[in-house]
């Protein structure tokens, strides 16, 4: 089947084939095409180009966006959209004052959120999980990564794989799996680091390898987590199992962690709110691709990654939601386009950068997602009739979004 778009007011990220990411000064350039067409074919992204070239429609399905931009689908690179249940007392906690740390301590943040994981139906997760990937699909986005990391068990990390699975199984939305079976201590090894670790490499990795039921592998490199030797420990482990890493690494404090994850090529490391030069030198010509969570800053309030100095620097920077019960209850990566314009200083421009290209790097989708490319997957937004796609960021509380197509279809 064939559809063509016509009378695009402006056609965005018009990219050639080959260009996986953009960094530093090219983040400030997004290619566009005014008065565009776009032709999809077999799911895919077949010819664009101005209406003055436009092919005949006769016989073909076609969309008008007279006075509408088209761009291509968010790309999340950090969601923990598998779930059980949510978190609601712990932001009121925050109101009242108590910090991550403390509501942690106290036995909630991650831990809560593993035993509710651990005492629920895997088909209870699933569909609790499936509602919240076809709210974030609705809201544009159509590549998204999601990690395991609430159970903490063995058998509690299984069932979060095998939900990604699923859903990865039944829903036309790209999907990459992350095992984050380090994502903290359960209670009974909080004194004994190594028997922990030893369950995540020895008991949890060789069945997800044998299922294959993940693509990468994650730690929370953090002061009060894990270690730089423990999330090394893990990144060897699963570079064994031909898992690239993606680490939560820089939240709260700055560990050398970086340097860790770029010695052992890590495709991506995310949070970056606390950034040292040290951290930016070492990022320098590295394949690693440093991911921004705005909305994680806002809901929590801790700093913003400072993206500025970080592509004045010459470095990339992706975009992410990490969408989760406890820090970030929000998949809309509209919001954290915005975020990231508002809070961040970063121009619409490269907020969309970061949103596509740069995000179907860090999840390993660039060959067939982030940019309107011949050959890519026709994974599109059709915004409503906007001035222009400054107003993206601009109308923050809008629904600028009019319709949403992954591989070809509207949804």
């Amino acid at each position: 089947m064939k559809t063509l778009i016509i009378n695009i007011k402006e056609l965005l990220q018009i990219r050639e084939a080959g260009i996986t990411k953009v960094s530093g000064k090219e983040m400030a350039d997004l290619p566009l095409i005014n008065n565009a067409f776009l032709l999809i074919e077999n799911n895919l992204i077949a010819d664009f180009g101005t209406m003055n070239n436009c092919p005949d429609g006769k016989g073909i399905h076609i969309i008008d966006a007279a006075g509408k931009a088209v761009l291509p689908a968010w790309c999340d690179s950090h969601t923990h959209i598998v779930y059980a249940g949510n978190r609601v007392q712990e932001f009121v906690d925050r109101i009242n004052g108590l910090s991550y740390e403390e509501i942690a301590n106290r036995g909630g943040g991650i831990l809560n959120s593993a035993k509710r994981l651990n005492e629920t139906s895997e088909e209870d997760i699933y569909l609790e999980s499936k509602s919240r990937l076809e709210e974030v699909m609705h809201q544009g986005t159509g590549a998204v990564e999601i990690k395991s990391g609430y159970g903490l068990t063995v058998e509690g990390e299984l069932k979060m794989l095998r939900v990604i699975q699923r859903l990865k199984n039944e829903y036309p939305i790209a999907i990459k799996a992350t095992f984050l079976g380090a994502h903290a201590f359960p209670t009974e090894y909080k004194e004994n680091h190594a028997g922990y670790i030893d369950v995540i490499v020895n008991e949890m990795l060789p069945k997800i390898a044998e299922e294959k039921l993940a693509d990468y592998i994650d730690a929370f490199l953090e002061t009060g987590y894990f270690s730089i030797e423990e999330t090394e420990r893990i990144m060897e482990a699963g570079k064994k199992y031909g898992l690239p890493a993606k680490i939560h690494v820089n939240q709260f404090t700055a560990i050398n962690g970086i340097e860790a994850c770029v010695k052992y090529d890590a495709l991506s490391v995310d949070h970056l709110e606390i950034v040292t030069d040290e951290d930016i030198e070492v990022l320098k010509n590295s394949i690693t691709m440093p991911v921004a969570l705005p909305t994680c800053s806002f809901f929590i309030s801790i700093p913003y990654t400072p993206a500025r100095k970080m592509l004045d620097a010459g470095l990339p920077l992706a975009l992410a939601t990490d969408f989760n019960p406890g820090t970030t209850p929000s998949g809309n990566m509209n919001l954290v386009v915005a975020a990231a314009c508002i809070k961040m200083k970063m121009t619409p421009e490269e907020a969309i950068n970061a949103a596509t290209l740069n995000g179907a790097y860090a999840m390993g989708l660039s060959e067939t997602h982030g940019s309107i490319t011949k050959g890519k997957k026709a994974n599109l937004i059709i915004t409503k009739p906007i001035a222009s796609y400054y107003q993206l960021p601009y109308a923050f509380g809008s629904n600028l979004i009019e319709s949403v197509m992954i591989e070809g279809k509207v949804i």
